[in-house]
């Protein structure tokens, strides 16, 4: 970059990314067709809680769900100081963060400051030494001198501030870039997902209620091993695509899915599955050699619509697993 010249991260737009822009688009839509569902106070609690867990159990934290609930509402709990601290912070944080700005610095600092209080010397200041990304044992990123954080971080709020890039998409440029640049010395992965959620509200308060940290931790794994190929590639591609459909995840699991339009890839994909048939049984019989492809038109939206099921629902990895077709498709079949 020469000098001067405004900084653009590096990221190209595929087709998947497009294709889960659009999907999410739709499944806020019908959100927003749902006042009732996006006011309720007991929903926007229980996903506040969700958020919080997932966040923080991605660091490490063991508290559950039912500890965090006890906590929110002041009651004492039985575990390590620390942990309980965590929570305190964060609860504290998401309850302000609506009143932040995305673009900046001083609000950045100050929701470090907030979410890491007690945690960590010298919350709400940039690091002044070396730091890196750890999977476990294993350093997978080495982040920035310290000397360029300043620089580097007003670059990227600038660009964040400025930037035509749908929010979808330059919210998850920025956490990304955030976790490259690592500018504090902890809680760099809290504050990364806490901003992002900060962006997808300014720009829908239904986002505000949608738990998609709890995703993310859920595929905790595969979040760092798109943050080192998006590092090693240069391009942050495959970290925003996987953040979208974290982001879609969410979204889907909050959205009524009721009277759903059927494509004719899952109408086909309906009328191949016979009792209990594997993932690469279904794709073989019928003939598709794409799996990103089949998993995106056909598997994917079949399961999203409630008209197939994963027989093992809570290991969907697992090698056991099977897909069947649920009462509502033989419903559907027989109408």
């Amino acid at each position: 970059m020469k000098k001067n010249e405004p900084y653009n991260p590096p990221f190209s737009i595929n087709s998947g990314i497009i294709h889960l822009v659009a999907s999410i688009g739709e499944g806020l839509g019908r959100l927003s067709m749902q006042p009732d569902l996006t006011k309720a106070l007991r929903l926007r609690r229980i996903n506040r809680i969700r958020t919080i867990r997932g966040s923080l159990a991605i660091e490490g934290n063991t508290l559950t769900e039912e500890q965090i609930t006890a906590i929110l509402d002041g009651k004492q709990v039985l575990a390590k100081p620390r942990e309980i601290r965590e929570v305190q912070n964060a609860i504290a944080a998401y309850d302000r963060f609506q009143h932040w700005q995305p673009g900046l610095e001083s609000d950045l600092l100050e929701a470090h400051r907030i979410l890491m209080d007690g945690l960590m010397k010298e919350p709400g200041k940039y690091r002044s030494g070396g730091v890196g990304i750890m999977n476990g044992e294993k350093v997978i990123h080495m982040a920035p001198q310290a000397h360029r954080v300043p620089v580097l971080m007003r670059d990227l709020l600038h660009w964040v501030t400025n930037t035509n890039q749908h929010p979808l998409v330059s919210s998850s440029v920025f956490h990304y870039e955030f976790e490259f640049i690592h500018p504090f010395s902890d809680g760099n992965g809290r504050m990364g997902r806490l901003w992002q959620t900060l962006m997808l509200t300014n720009w829908n308060p239904i986002f505000a209620n949608i738990p998609v940290e709890s995703l993310i931790h859920e595929n905790q794994m595969e979040y760092y091993q798109v943050l080192q190929k998006s590092t090693r590639e240069a391009d942050s591609s495959s970290f925003i695509e996987f953040l979208l459909r974290m982001i879609e995840g969410a979204v889907s699991s909050i959205t009524p899915q009721a009277a759903p339009h059927v494509t004719p890839q899952v109408e086909r994909l309906m009328l191949a599955l016979v009792g209990e048939m594997s993932r690469d049984k279904l794709q073989e019989e019928m003939g598709i050699l794409d799996r990103k492809s089949f998993r995106e038109s056909y598997l994917k939206p079949a399961l999203a619509n409630g008209l197939i099921e994963m027989t093992l629902p809570d290991k969907p990895n697992s090698p056991l697993q099977r897909y069947r077709l649920t009462d509502k498709a033989r419903q559907k079949s027989e109408d």
